[in-house]
Formats: C-alpha cells, structure tokens, sequence
C-alpha cells in the first residue's frame, strides 16, 4: 500500500530539492555517457507533458471559489501582487542580471510571472496561513496564468525567442485548456462516484505524483540537453543569484502589502507564500510545448525550483517568529 505520509515527508523541505537534483544528474549522466538513450528519453517529453498538465488540472478544487466572495478583498490585493506588481519587479531583476542572456532572460521571466497552484498551500498550512482562501487561490491563479501567458511573452521578453504567429494559442488550446476540461471533468465525475475518504486518497495520490512526475521531466531535458547546458554552465551562476533576489524583494513587498492592507496574521502568511511561490512546473510544461528546442529557458525554470522550496521552508520560519508579535498585537487591539 502506498505510503503517503511517508511520501508527504519526503516532498517536504528540501526533500523537493533533492528529488528535483536527482533529477538533473540522472538525467545530465544518461546524456553524457549514453547519448542515444538520453536523445531516446528527450523524444518521451511529450508524453510526459500531457500526463504532468493532467494532474496539475485533475488537483485544482473549483469548490473552494466560495470562499472568494467572502474575501474579495484579500483576492485583489493577492492579484494585483502576483500578476501586477510581481511581474513587473521580475522583469527589472532579469534585466539587471541576464540582459545580455537573452534565452535564461525569458526563462527567468517566465518563471517569475506565475504564482504556484500546488505546493505553496503545504507552506501556508506550515506557516499557520488561511489555509481555506488560499485554496480558492488556486484555481484562479492556474486559469489567470494560463490566459495571460502569451501577452506576459510578448510584452517581457523583448522578442527574445522566435515564436510563430499563433503557436502559442494554439497549444495552449491544445495543451493545456482541452485538457483542464478534461481533467476538471474527471475530477466531478470521480468526487460524486467515490466516497469522501476514497476521493481525497486519490487527491493525494496525484498531488505527490506531480513531484515525480515533474522530476522525470527534468530528467528527460537534461539528458537530450546536456552539452548546451553545460556550454552555458559559468553563466547559470548568475540565474542563482537573480532568483535569491527575487526572493528576497517578494518578501519585503509581501510585508509593505500587509502593512498598508491591514492584514491579519493568516492572510498575512497566505500572502507571503502565495507571493513567494511560482508554478514552475507548469510554466516548465507551457515552455516546453510552446517553446520547443530552448533548453537555456528550462535550465532557468529548473534552478528556480531547486532555489524555492528551500526558500519556502525558510519563510514559514520566519513568519512562524513573527506570529506571537501579531497575537499580542491583536490582543492589545482587543483590550
């Protein structure tokens, strides 16, 4: 039987990290020393794409927009965040480092521009955040992001990348909006044929499969990629440096929304993660299907995951330090 718990414990913290490591150096040795078999695993990526999109879609909880009416507040201020002002600040620091790397330049942007729709709720949950609302997050940052992919392609990456007049409608149609009615069908279909116990088991189950599945991807671009990957390795030096400071601005610009917004501590904390989060498996299998051939984009997506999770388990220790201040601040407010 399948161990969840045990698999949750190991997704957790750095355990992502090394996953996602394993990855790039199972995949960076197939293609090093078998390159037929690394060209073979490359050939694969589709594959591997549509079932990837499929559980990212087949986990979004549509149920949860309830809480959205109740919140219209907070909703605003998380969107005019993470598709506004996030964006924004991404495109500066991608220029201030790679301006002159135009390929790991749009990897970054991309990477920068989309809030997550899966694991930020595990941190939130860590950190003592409003767990509720920050499911009704999900589903629309996932439709949000989706839709404004290719205007956020056009306007940030300076005509960086050569893209085909339509292509990205196109496999956006084709990729990823098909296949969320798909999976969003399947997901109703199954939550009114099972019971509530058995149904949430099969959440789960494809919750951390998403991981696996996400590091097998990995896996495939650097084994059918190695050698351009490692041409460009001096300079990937500069995209580490680049996500830490995104990192670090997301974070002070999480605290001045909070503090001229009013938050209280768990829309505070949800805000912080929701903020510092980004769906990089997704925008990994949008960049992969809309921008086939440039693994210089993917090489930046992947460093950014790599960076994040340990970043996350960071931040839910800082904002767990911070919690007690918001408590005697409330009760003093109370009093």
């Amino acid at each position: 039987m399948l161990n969840l718990s045990a698999i949750g414990r190991l997704a957790a913290g750095t355990g992502t990290s090394l996953i996602l490591v394993t990855g790039i150096v199972a995949g960076a040795l197939l293609g090093h020393f078998t390159p037929a078999t690394g060209e073979w695993l490359s050939h694969q990526v589709d594959y591997t794409l549509l079932i990837l999109v499929s559980l990212l879609f087949f986990g979004i909880r549509f149920d949860a927009l309830f809480q959205v009416v109740k919140n219209l507040r907070f909703l605003t201020i998380a969107l005019l965040a993470n598709f506004v002002a996030i964006p924004l600040m991404g495109y500066g620091i991608a220029s201030l480092f790679l301006s002159t790397q135009p390929l790991l330049f749009v990897g970054l942007v991309i990477y920068f521009m989309s809030p997550c729709t899966d694991w930020f709720l595990s941190f939130t949950r860590l950190a003592k955040g409003n767990v509720a609302l920050g499911t009704a997050l999900i589903p629309i940052n996932m439709v949000t992001q989706l839709l404004l992919y290719p205007f956020y392609l056009q306007w940030f990456t300076q005509n960086s990348v050569q893209i085909e007049a339509g292509i990205i409608g196109n496999t956006l149609l084709q990729w990823f909006l098909l296949p969320l009615l798909l999976a969003v069908t399947t997901h109703q279909v199954l939550r009114r044929l099972l019971i509530s116990s058995v149904f949430k088991h099969v959440l789960n189950i494809a919750d951390h499969a998403t991981l696996w599945v996400t590091a097998l991807l990995v896996l495939q671009i650097f084994a059918g990629n190695i050698s351009v990957t490692l041409a460009h390795f001096s300079v990937l030096a500069w995209v580490l440096v680049a996500v830490f400071c995104f990192f670090v601005i997301t974070f002070l610009l999480g605290e001045g929304f909070s503090y001229v917004c009013q938050l209280n501590y768990p829309e505070r904390a949800l805000l912080s993660m929701t903020m510092a989060s980004r769906n990089a498996p997704l925008m990994l299998a949008i960049s992969v299907a809309t921008l086939p051939d440039q693994p210089l984009i993917y090489a930046a997506l992947v460093i950014g995951m790599l960076i994040e999770i340990p970043h996350l388990t960071a931040l839910r220790y800082v904002l767990l330090r911070t919690r007690k201040h918001y408590q005697s601040k409330g009760a003093l407010a109370a009093g």
